[in-house]
């Protein structure tokens, strides 16, 4: 008896030409899935995950998108939905990764209006907004997953307009996934701890000194690796975590237990 081939699943990953989004994209290329991601600034970035993941024998795409403006997003859907008829031949994606974002690292006292927008903007606003585009593009049954922080649990100075967006994140991804449940779409969101990327300029990768700090506040004895993130998401995209739903994981390797 001959059988239907299932389609093979595709994600989103937003800011997926590098750090997390990157990791996070290739270690599900790994697991089976195609993967379009998109960049802001850095195309060529974007080029190379894109052949890496085709090297995996995947397919994949890129696309720019900037989160931080929702006035281009019902452009952005309409690029999605072409991609995904030229390529795969299909009308919706099964994952959505609202992963793209970066910082600001000021006190509070120091904290500009604009600095504060600009974190708004890009983190809640974009998630929020994005995925509204995006809702009719991913498939009944399909996943969210939305990137929150660490920092919405334990506290450092001057992070506060950054952890305060994540925050609103957290909110956001129980009101989805109460909202998405009759389509069958469960929503999640994942909270990296310290991890050695590029973000706040990279200070956790290159100085020592923070590195070991914050090393000796984790209960695994280090601090999280790119690709450390890049498997927890591949791992709550997979078949049996479909039953998780509206909760915030922490990946943190047990910082300040």
């Amino acid at each position: 008896m001959n059988m239907a081939t299932k389609p093979n699943r595709i994600a989103l990953i937003t800011g997926g030409s590098r750090g997390l989004g990157r990791s996070s994209a290739l270690s599900l290329a790994a697991r089976g899935v195609d993967v379009i991601i998109t960049y802001l600034s850095s195309p060529d970035e974007a080029a190379a995950v894109v052949k890496q993941i085709e090297s995996m024998g995947r397919r994949a795409a890129a696309l720019r998108l900037d989160v931080g403006t929702a006035s281009t997003f019902a452009d952005f859907a309409s690029d999605v939905k072409k991609t995904l008829q030229n390529t795969w031949q299909r009308e919706r994606l099964d994952y959505l990764v609202n992963n793209a974002g970066s910082g600001v690292y000021a006190p509070i006292a120091d904290t500009t209006e604009q600095e504060f927008d600009l974190m708004i903007n890009i983190h809640l606003k974009g998630t929020f907004f994005l995925t509204q585009k995006m809702l009719p593009l991913i498939e009944d049954g399909g996943r969210i997953l939305n990137t929150s922080s660490g920092l919405t649990r334990f506290t450092f100075s001057g992070y506060a307009a950054y952890a305060a967006a994540k925050g609103g994140i957290e909110v956001l991804t129980r009101f989805m996934a109460k909202e998405l449940g009759a389509r069958n779409i469960s929503v999640n969101a994942i909270a990296p701890g310290g991890t050695e990327t590029d973000f706040g300029g990279g200070a956790l990768r290159d100085n020592a000194e923070l590195n070991k700090q914050f090393a000796g506040m984790t209960a695994l004895g280090r601090n999280g690796l790119p690709d450390d993130i890049g498997g927890v998401v591949a791992a709550l995209l997979s078949e049996g975590t479909g039953w998780i739903n509206g909760q915030r994981i922490e990946a943190s390797g047990g910082a300040l237990l």
